[in-house]
């Protein structure tokens, strides 16, 4: 039976943690906080409150990848804890809306920034957010490996950017602010919405937790360390921005890290911060098309999407890869990967009528509705497994008379 090779470590883990994690948030977010909670104490404590949420959810993923290391993650431990129908509804509201919302609009965004640094016209965004959805899919279609070493870059850039920014803020000498509005504890919860937003994506390393080396140890450590490093991060972020554009100034501005950077750099700060956001964006689309197909290649081996999607394939048809991947399933148009990331988001991008996500879901949800249907009657007491043929009890039985009966010997 071919299974997932476990090539990854605690490192590229940890990079998928953070590069869950960080985004495009922590370059706006500052600003809705700031407006919401006014004095900077709160916003502090705003942050540090959706730090603690985030990281009390990663004990909890941590616990659930040591015990259930298995490919899928959200997907599996709905299936276990509540059975196949939450499951189910988890699995196909992240092809048609989670995965596939967050594909097109960080691609869109990626597309804004590229073309804004290269000087083209905006008319370009969507070919490029496509091709960019498309060059990944490829890179990860090699397999696993491949995926995570870009995974592994765009994070590391994403934290220089970030420490760029951070440095730059603090080093900066005190420029003259406006005065503080006052505190609005009023708007602390109301703050932690798009905290929490900017929080979200470390749950999403626990989808290739049967791929890890040893998950039992490293997805844990992997998921504690990535949240407690965003954590520092975001703080630090916010310390910067406070320091040099004030409580006041945070909340009026539409781009605090851009202004940031132009009040310390110069234009030229601008232009650096651009970059950042753009790395930023490339690698948070990289890892959810890296790691998503994985639910749905667990949800086809359920009976619950396409039948075809659930085989791994041996990638021996790529020979610069054929060492390291002779047991690795990449995501291809046999495998849950490309195919799910294009067929969901090329409608989305493009906004053909023909391609809508209705029709998509009708088309769907008829396509695999007589093994969805016969699956939960199956968990619901049959034993039936869809897809495959009953032996009948004479075929058995004769089989295994034929098996087990000595031959005679001749003379």
């Amino acid at each position: 039976m071919t299974t997932y090779a476990r090539r990854l470590g605690l490192f590229s883990g940890t990079m998928a943690v953070i590069g869950g994690i960080i985004g495009g948030g922590i370059f706006r977010t500052p600003a809705v906080v700031a407006e919401r909670v006014g004095s900077p104490g709160l916003i502090l404590a705003a942050w540090g409150t959706g730090g603690a949420v985030a990281l009390i959810g990663a004990f909890c993923f941590a616990e659930l990848g040591q015990r259930r290391p298995r490919a899928g993650g959200g997907y599996v431990y709905l299936r276990e804890a509540w059975g196949p129908l939450p499951a189910f509804l988890y699995g196909w509201a992240l092809l048609l809306v989670i995965a596939s919302g967050a594909i097109a609009a960080v691609a869109v965004t990626f597309a804004d920034y590229i073309l804004a640094l290269a000087g083209l016209p905006p008319g370009l965004t969507l070919p490029v957010a496509i091709g960019a959805i498309l060059f990944l899919s490829a890179v990860n279609y090699v397999g696993v490996k491949p995926g995570a070493m870009v995974q592994n870059l765009f994070t590391v850039l994403k934290l220089a950017a970030l420490a760029a920014l951070i440095a730059a803020g603090l080093a900066a000498g005190l420029p003259v602010t406006p005065p503080d509005p006052p505190p609005a504890p009023s708007g602390f919860g109301a703050a932690l919405v798009p905290i929490l937003f900017t929080y979200g994506g470390w749950q999403q390393t626990n989808f290739i937790a049967e791929e890890m080396i040893e998950p039992e140890r490293d997805l844990p450590r992997a998921l504690l360390i990535g949240v407690g490093v965003v954590i520092g991060v975001y703080l630090l972020a916010n310390l910067a921005y406070l320091r040099v554009l004030g409580a006041a100034g945070l909340a009026a501005s539409t781009a605090p890290a851009a202004d940031l950077m132009r009040i310390v750099l110069g234009p030229s700060g601008g232009t650096v911060i651009a970059a950042g956001i753009a790395a930023s964006t490339f690698g948070f689309l990289n890892l959810v098309i890296l790691v998503t197909p994985r639910v749905f290649q667990a949800m086809a081996a359920d009976g619950v999407f396409f039948p075809q999607l659930a085989r791994l394939i041996r990638c021996t048809a790529h020979r610069r890869w054929r060492s390291r991947c002779r047991r690795d399933g990449p995501p291809c148009l046999r495998c849950p990967g490309t195919l799910a990331n294009w067929w969901t988001t090329s409608p989305l991008l493009t906004g053909s009528s023909s391609g809508s996500p209705r029709r998509a879901f009708s088309y769907t949800v008829r396509a695999t509705g007589d093994g969805v249907s016969s699956r939960l009657r199956a968990h619901s007491g049959s034993r039936a497994i869809p897809g495959r043929r009953r032996c009948s009890s004479r075929r058995r039985s004769s089989s295994w008379r034929a098996r087990s009966s000595p031959t005679r010997s001749t003379r």
